[in-house]
């Protein structure tokens, strides 16, 4: 295993911040206030899955780049510069006042979220975990990143109650309110930024800075079990993707008023640190595959379960265990994913570039799930559009089982050194 420098876990600590806080503006906004943003900028489900689709377009263009871009060029300043720009787009967020003014802000942010920054940090934390923690690797990584969430989150739902009026809602309330939230999460962006620059060790140990581009991709894709990451890396997302909209369940479905909805959903987030930091330390026991296959088996059956069950009283019980265990079950997927990487043994200096193959493809779900799930809402408003939703994604996550259970029968040869 590597030897970890003094400085390591507060190395590991700057990348968690960043990690998560370089989508706060693009997700966390959407993902706990979801029904105030869909009232102030009169939007449909339709529209915002259509918004997200134009991120997840730019998005998935710029992912190729950038892996090769993280193995040639510092990640500090690289992940610099990404969280900066991206906090600039927050000030816009604010002031924009119509669905075309956000069409192009998340087209944008596709940009600024991705092509200087993802590879960056996925290459990092590989570089952080050795050899042999490489499940503890990035299930502390997005684990943390899960903590950092939901306290940031908590704190933004303690700014939105303060300029929000539950008694006397008025739209003119309802905007400032939200504004405030944007201000908010802009202002940490950037603070993680300043960090990032400040404190972030300038890494010099690119390899693969002087070979052809093509020679890296070449070698990637020998790997034939790439193509399977990327299967999960999309059944996982989906479900990751799926949790936006708990929020807005919480208020068609169970009833609740903006404010506690918001509330619901940041406390609920709370599992994620748990959930990926335990599935890491299952991956570096068992393998990140079998953990990822038995993770897909317990998502699916909880998804099939809430596609039937209503939150009537005498099973309210049951349908928050059910969103907690599917919680649980994302969480712990998305926080090993990309310890595949180590358990096919893709050399090392190609991280970047391996992680550029697998995110083009793994998350296309920023292309279509939103478009698609909102068509499935607006199409069925209240129960009956949501358990139709939950039947989406139980199709993801048996599609999840099967990828995986293949990739791990396909790569049982090649067992991490």
């Amino acid at each position: 295993m590597n030897q970890k420098q003094p400085n390591s876990w507060f190395v590991l600590l700057l990348l968690i911040f960043a990690g998560e806080m370089i989508f706060s503006l693009p997700f966390h906004i959407t993902r706990y206030f979801r029904p105030t943003v869909l009232e102030v900028f009169s939007l449909s489900n339709a529209q915002l899955g259509d918004i997200f689709a134009t991120y997840g377009v730019v998005a998935m263009l710029a992912y190729f780049p950038g892996g090769a871009l993280a193995d040639r060029f510092c990640a500090k300043n690289l992940i610099t510069v990404s969280l900066f720009i991206t906090a600039a787009g927050g000030v816009v967020f604010a002031n924009i006042s119509d669905a075309q003014g956000l069409i192009w802000l998340y087209g944008f942010w596709g940009l600024t979220t991705i092509l200087l920054f993802w590879a960056a940090l996925i290459k990092a934390t590989r570089d952080w975990g050795g050899v042999e923690k490489q499940g503890l690797a990035f299930g502390i990584m997005d684990g943390g990143r899960g903590l950092v969430s939901a306290v940031v989150a908590s704190m933004a739902v303690v700014v939105f109650a303060y300029y929000m009026p539950i008694d006397h809602i008025t739209p003119q309330a309802r905007l400032h309110a939200i504004q405030m939230v944007i201000y908010f999460y802009s202002a940490i962006t950037a603070c993680a930024a300043v960090f990032i620059y400040w404190k972030l060790p300038a890494d010099h140990n690119q390899q693969a800075a002087s070979e052809p581009l093509l020679h890296g991709v070449a070698l990637v894709l020998k790997q034939k079990t790439i193509l399977l990451q990327a299967i999960i890396v999309i059944c996982a997302y989906c479900g990751f993707k799926g949790v936006d909209n708990y929020s807005l369940y919480a208020v068609k479905v169970m009833q609740f008023n903006e404010v506690d909805a918001a509330l619901f959903s940041s406390i609920i987030a709370y599992s994620r640190p748990f959930a990926a930091i335990f599935a890491g330390l299952l991956a570096d026991r068992f393998k990140a595959s079998t953990t990822i296959l038995f993770s897909f088996t317990l998502l699916a059956v909880g998804y099939l379960v809430q596609s039937f069950i209503a939150p009537v009283d005498s099973i309210s019980v049951l349908v928050y265990c059910n969103l907690v265990v599917t919680l649980i079950a994302v969480y712990g997927i998305r926080g090993i994913y990309f310890a595949l990487v180590q358990e096919s043994k893709v050399n090392k200096q190609y991280t970047g570039t391996a992680v550029g193959i697998i995110s083009v493809v793994g998350f296309t779900p920023d292309i279509f799930f939103a478009p698609i799930s909102g068509r499935i809402l607006d199409a069925a408003p209240g129960l009956e559009g949501f358990q139709n939703y939950f039947l989406l994604l139980t199709g993801f996550a048996v599609l999840g089982m099967l990828a995986t259970w293949l990739f791990a029968k396909m790569n049982k040869p090649n067992l991490a050194r």
